[in-house]
């Protein structure tokens, strides 16, 4: 796991667009991005890249560090399961989903889509 605390910023309306990385830097495992307090994990699928909080909602543990099946993560804390896609909850003792967050490439860069 990798924390970055600083990112470039592009306003778009009422969200911005933060460039976290560059697409070749991102290796298998998923990176934590801290906006405003706010860790954000960040996981390369098959299919793409994909954003929650980094928090697991059961219990203060980062999802990060969880095991990867597919599309899903287990909290290493007490193995909840969320959707790496839409950060439901899918198993106990989660019983509140976390939050997503768009993402998007442009130009061999990563960037991540946060409310103001």
């Amino acid at each position: 796991m990798e924390k970055n605390e600083t990112a470039a910023e592009e306003l778009t309306g009422m969200a911005k667009w933060i460039k976290v990385d560059a697409v070749d830097d991102f290796g298998a495992e998923a990176k934590v991005y801290v906006f405003e307090g706010n860790p954000i994990a960040v996981f390369r699928l098959e299919d793409g890249f994909y954003a929650i909080d980094d928090t697991c909602s059961h219990a203060e543990a980062s999802l990060a560090e969880g095991e990867i099946d597919d599309h899903e993560v287990e909290c290493p804390l007490h193995g909840a399961l969320f959707d790496i896609k839409t950060g439901k909850n899918l198993s106990l003792p989660a019983v509140v989903p976390v939050r997503s967050y768009p993402v998007k490439v442009e130009n061999g860069e990563l960037y991540l889509q946060i409310e103001e």
